[in-house]
C-alpha cells in the first residue's frame, strides 16, 4: 500500500455490491471527510498532509463521484448518508468527527440525524440543505431538458473544455463568477466514465428549478448537543452566505466563522486559516457521547421559536422556512 504526499493512501471497499473509493492516512481520532456533488476527495488534498498530523482521515468518493461506482441508484442525501454509516462501520470505527462540504454538508447533517451516537463533532462548509436559495447554473440543470447537456458531458474531451470555459469567465471582475476557477478545477478532477450521469441524479435528487428542495432546518435541534462549527465565504455564488447565519440561528451553540473575500470552497481558498479553525474548534471541544435515549428526549421536545438565536431578520427567516408548506426533509 503507498502512501502519497498528502499522507494518505488510496483504498477501495465493496460495500452492497459496489466498489467505493477512499482516501485514509494518519492516526488519532476519526474524521470523515465529505466532499461536494460532482466532487470527490481530491478536493480536500491541500489538508490533507497536515490533517492526517493529528488524525485518522477518511476522505471518501461519494457512490456516483471520483472513483467509486458509478450505479443506477438512489442518490438521495439520506442514501449518501446511509453509506458512510456504512463505510465507517466497514473501516471499524464506532464515532467520527464530520467535516461537510456543499452537499457533503448535507449529507453530514442528515448523518448526524440518523446517526447521532456516531458523531463527535460535525463541521459545516458552505452546506447544502439550508434554504430554497443556490445557484441559477445548478437550478437549470436540474431540469429534464439538462439530460442531453449531461449526455454531452460524457463525451471524452468535453469536461476540459467547460472547465477552460470556466476559467475564462472567472477572470471577469462579477461575484457570479468568482467560484468558476474552483469548479474547473472539480471537473478536471471528476472522470469521464458515469460522473456526469451521476451528476444529474445527485443534483435532481435535491435541486429542482426553484432551487433547493431539502432542508436540515426542521431537524437540527436534535443534534445541538453536538459540537457544531460552521464556515462559510463571504462571496459564495453557489449558496448563498445568508445561509450560514440561518444555520447558525438554528442550531443552538454553534460556532460560525466567516471567510471574507472566500468563495464557495474556503478551506481551498484559505487554507492556513481553515485549518487554524479547525483545530482550534477540536481541541476546545469535547466529543459528543448521544444516545438513543437522548435523541427520544430531543424528539419529545421537539423545537420552539426560543431554540432559535440571531437577530430579528435571522430568526424570521428561519422561523419563515420551517412554517413552509414545500420543505422537504428526509
Amino acid at each position: 500500500m503507498q502512501v502519497s504526499p498528502s499522507g494518505t493512501s488510496l483504498r477501495f471497499a465493496t460495500v452492497h455490491g459496489y466498489r467505493r473509493a477512499f482516501r485514509i492516512g494518519g492516526s488519532g481520532p476519526a474524521l470523515l471527510l465529505l466532499h461536494g456533488i460532482a466532487d470527490n476527495s481530491l478536493v480536500w488534498e491541500p489538508l490533507l498532509r497536515q490533517l492526517t498530523q493529528r488524525y485518522t482521515v477518511i476522505a471518501p468518493d461519494l457512490l456516483g463521484h471520483g472513483l467509486s461506482d458509478h450505479p443506477r441508484a438512489d442518490y438521495s442525501i439520506a442514501a449518501f448518508a446511509n453509506g458512510m454509516r456504512d463505510l465507517v462501520t466497514y473501516l471499524g470505527y464506532e464515532r467520527v468527527t464530520l467535516v461537510g462540504h456543499s452537499l457533503g454538508g448535507g449529507v453530514a447533517g442528515q448523518f448526524a440525524y440518523q446517526f447521532p451516537q456516531m458523531v463527535e463533532r460535525q463541521v459545516l462548509v458552505c452546506a447544502g440543505g439550508v434554504s430554497r436559495d443556490v445557484s441559477p447554473a445548478l437550478r437549470l440543470l436540474s431540469l429534464p431538458l439538462a439530460d442531453s447537456l449531461m449526455g454531452a458531458l460524457a463525451v471524452p474531451g468535453a469536461l476540459p473544455v467547460l472547465g477552460l470555459s470556466l476559467r475564462g469567465l472567472h477572470r471577469l471582475p462579477l461575484p457570479v463568477f468568482h467560484d468558476n476557477a474552483e469548479l474547473a478545477d472539480a471537473l478536471e478532477r471528476m472522470p469521464d466514465h458515469g460522473s456526469p450521469e451521476a451528476f444529474g441524479r445527485t443534483l435532481r435528487s435535491v435541486v429542482d428549478w426553484r432551487g433547493q428542495v431539502v432542508t436540515m432546518l426542521d431537524r437540527c435541534y436534535l443534534t445541538s448537543a453536538i459540537p457544531t462549527l460552521i464556515v462559510w465565504g463571504t462571496n459564495d455564488s453557489i449558496i448563498p452566505v445568508s445561509h450560514a447565519a440561518m444555520l447558525h440561528g438554528a442550531m443552538a451553540g454553534s460556532r460560525l466563522e466567516l471567510f471574507d473575500g472566500a468563495g464557495h470552497f474556503p478551506f481551498r481558498e484559505q487554507p492556513d486559516r481553515f485549518l487554524d479553525v479547525l483545530f482550534d474548534f477540536v481541541d476546545s471541544t469535547l466529543p459528543a457521547r448521544l444516545t438513543l435515549d437522548d435523541l427520544q428526549e430531543s424528539l419529545r421536545r421537539g423545537i420552539t421559536e426560543d431554540d432559535i438565536t440571531g437577530d430579528d431578520e435571522t430568526r424570521f427567516a428561519v422561523l419563515e422556512e420551517l412554517g413552509g408548506g414545500e420543505r422537504s426533509a428526509v
